[in-house]
């Protein structure tokens, strides 16, 4: 039977090694970075039996073609990872660590017959130390995956049956594995907190003495310090937005351990201007001109070919005249933040849900108007995982300018005690955006008031106190089947056959809808979407992202008509 599916490839693949070329953390990177990305061998493990797949190129996860597998993983079943290697010359063994960017969803971790412990959740980073279990010559790596799209952990756009607004499901090592050695005695931990004159440095471990030398527009600067914690006020402050983002490199040294690193200067905040609730970048209303980013690509389904995918969706938006990503229900590699605090494009941060979604109750009623849910109910272990992966995403994501903003919750997906979690993870990081429902199911507490339109037209109506944000909108299809995957289902909110009607229909919906409402109170917008993703063909870029389906220059205009509205 032939398969409706049809392979893309990308403009960013070619260097089967890109992705072991990038150190994975950049702001606090060294140079004593050793990668283990490449080729690993693969085993699927079944009723306890061990069957060799073949290699597989890491960090792609199986399911995608860039891996060489392309299968999925049955329930019930393990994937078993081996990778040898020897230590690169100069590498010292004072102290080694071992991390891993994200395996989905749990991890078994070995280095040469010692258990190094696992980890639970499939998007975030993860790290062991190493130092006892390493041999001078041939090491051995092991690796042991379970993924039965377990719905109490996070798990974001995944479906065992795909189609329509889900994705193809993916397993295992998706993210870099690398290593790194480390002087005994080291910095564990960088915390960054800067406002629009200073930033404070915060440290875990090294030396009591450190040097922090800092790169400014009028030259380098150099301080020395004491302790854990050091705030500097910067002379003739270079503010972060998208129109100058301005980064001030450093590096800091604390004995032998020499870090380099970067920080912005600048703010977010939710004040009242003119009577009217507004968000404010660096302390002035600003339009928030959004994309949904749901991070997908054709070529290695969760991550794309090398980092230079994207670079090249930070650079389409902003091209295109966004300003902001809204990142959907997933955590990227620290590149891709990287890459919007380098090239300034404003992140809205997504956390990734879990629990059951269900179409009718979270979906269907709330778009014919019933908003309201009596009941929001959690499991304890539904409840756990999805609080502790929240704050430990606050806690990766701290140090990045361009994150200015949280979803916690998303059209009522696994949503419970909202209220409460908003105060706890405001508390955490209180110099960011909380928007606590987006969408519907709105409870008492939250930074903003957040809507999704997609079936009728956009009106402010009844504001209240707090900035109107119309986080989701759009949806408009435009399907060009020579760079589609899906060639018999088409998935999206209203249909184009032909590019000029679709952008001509964009635009109208901006002028008519949007652009009015800015004088009423809206704040911030984030249009469905980015790219096309698999049956989805509502994207401004194709799947393959080998064709932009919109001028630059009609989209520029309407992103600088939307700055003009909110400053009036």
């Amino acid at each position: 039977m032939k398969t409706p599916f049809q392979k893309l490839s990308t403009p960013f693949e070619g260097n089967p090694n890109a992705w072991g070329e990038v150190y994975p953390r950049p702001q606090m990177a060294r140079d004593s970075f050793f990668s283990l990305c490449g080729t690993w061998a693969l085993s699927r493990i079944s009723a306890g039996n061990e069957t060799p797949v073949g290699k597989i190129l890491v960090p792609f996860p199986p399911e995608s073609r860039l891996s060489g597998v392309e299968q999925t993983l049955q329930k019930g079943e393990k994937w078993l990872y081996r990778k040898t290697f020897t230590l690169p010359e100069g590498f010292r063994r004072d102290t080694a660590h071992l991390h891993f960017g994200a395996v989905d969803q749990t991890a078994e971790v070995t280095l040469n017959g010692v258990s190094l412990g696992t980890h639970e959740g499939g998007y975030l980073p993860f790290s062991f130390d190493v130092t006892d279990a390493l041999l001078e010559g041939e090491n051995t790596l092991s690796v042991t995956v379970t993924d039965d799209l377990d719905l109490d952990l996070p798990y974001g756009k995944q479906r065992e049956k795909r189609g329509g607004m889900w994705y193809t499901p993916v397993s295992g090592i998706w993210q870099p594995v690398w290593m790194e050695s480390l002087p005994k005695n080291h910095v564990s931990s960088l915390k960054i907190h800067s406002d629009l004159t200073s930033v404070t440095l915060e440290t875990q471990g090294g030396e009591a003495e450190k040097t922090l030398t800092v790169t400014t527009p009028g030259g380098e600067r150099k301080y020395t310090y004491n302790g854990d914690a050091f705030t500097l006020t910067v002379e003739d402050p270079r503010h972060w937005c998208p129109e100058d983002p301005y980064l001030y490199r450093f590096t800091l040294q604390s004995g032998e351990d020499v870090i380099a690193s970067y920080f912005a200067l600048r703010t977010v905040t939710a004040e009242t201007v003119d009577g009217i609730p507004r968000l404010c970048l660096n302390g002035k209303p600003y339009f928030f001109h959004g994309l949904l980013d749901q991070g997908y690509f054709s070529d290695g389904i969760y991550l794309p070919a090398s980092p230079a995918g994207y670079a090249f969706d930070v650079r389409t938006a902003k091209e295109l005249g966004f300003n902001m990503l809204r990142k959907h229900i997933k955590i990227e590699p620290e590149e891709f933040y990287y890459q919007c605090d380098l090239q300034g494009v404003i992140v809205f941060q997504d956390m990734v849900n879990n629990g059951v979604y269900r179409y009718v109750r979270d979906t269907v009623l709330p778009t014919l108007g019933k908003k309201k849910r009596r009941f929001f109910r959690a499991s304890e272990r539904q409840r756990f995982y999805f609080e502790s992966h929240a704050k430990q995403t606050a806690a990766l994501l701290q140090n990045h300018p361009s994150v200015c903003y949280y979803t916690i919750f998303n059209e009522g997906w696994g949503q419970y005690d909202a209220d409460r979690i908003y105060k706890e993870l405001k508390a955490l990081d209180p110099a960011r955006i909380w928007d606590a429902t987006s969408g519907w199911f709105t409870c008492k507490h939250s930074d903003v008031d957040s809507r999704h339109v997609y079936f009728r037209p956009f009106r402010v109506g009844k504001r209240g106190e707090k900035p109107v944000v119309l986080s989701e909108f759009g949806g408009y299809s435009c399907k060009l089947p020579d760079h589609s995957f899906n060639l018999e289902k088409t998935y999206g909110y209203k249909t184009y056959t032909a590019l000029p009607a679709f952008e001509e229909g964009l635009e109208a919906l901006y002028r008519q809808q949007i652009l009015p409402a800015v004088k009423e109170g809206l704040c911030a917008t984030v249009l469905t979407q980015l790219s096309d993703v698999e049956d989805e063909t509502n994207g401004l870029v194709t799947y393959d992202r080998r064709v932009v389906k919109v001028k630059e220059e009609i989209m520029q205009k309407l992103g600088r008509d939307l700055q003009k509205e909110i400053k009036g």
